[in-house]
């Protein structure tokens, strides 16, 4: 490895660099040495494509815009959609790092107005580490009826042996 002068900005990089630190500038042409797909198919309800895919940066290498994902079916770093997949991901339904769901939302933080489970899980039925909700499980629960490390609502305690899922 060695250095070499920036060509747009002057600054030393590394020749194996994919882009300048400084100003952003690709020795690897339009798409910087990034893989970038995107899928978007033909089908189309309510003015959203059926499925939309984006993979690779967040940040659109030759053009510098936001890829998001926006579909009925929306995968990618960040995903708008009925069913949205992704690091951050906004739906009915989401799945992701972040996870902003109206139904459901399952992520490493989930937050929903139906059921939430994660890391962080806030939503009427919330399950995680660290549970808010109306209904409330996980390690440190939180909310009307609660179980967890830190408390032990008797009344939640029935239903869940109710269904068989506690004894």
């Amino acid at each position: 490895m060695s250095l070499i002068p920036c060509p747009e900005c002057g600054n030393e990089i590394s020749d194996k660099a994919v882009m300048c630190p400084m100003c952003g500038y690709s020795s690897r042409g339009g798409t910087g040495g990034f893989y970038c797909f995107e899928y978007v198919s033909k089908r189309k309800l309510f003015g959203l494509p059926l499925v939309h895919i984006v993979m690779g940066p967040a940040l659109d290498p030759a053009t510098a815009k936001l890829r998001i994902a926006k579909g009925i079916v929306a995968i990618g770093g960040i995903a708008i959609g009925w069913l949205a997949i992704g690091g951050t991901a906004f739906g009915l339904i989401a799945f992701g790092g972040v996870g902003l769901g109206l139904l459901a939302a399952l992520g490493g933080v989930g937050i929903s107005l139906g059921f939430a489970a994660g890391g962080l899980a806030i939503g009427t039925i919330a399950v995680g580490g660290c549970a808010v909700g109306y209904y409330a499980i996980g390690g440190g629960a939180f909310g009307v009826h609660s179980l967890g490390g830190n408390a032990q609502d008797p009344t939640l305690l029935e239903l869940l042996q109710k269904w068989g899922l506690k004894k």
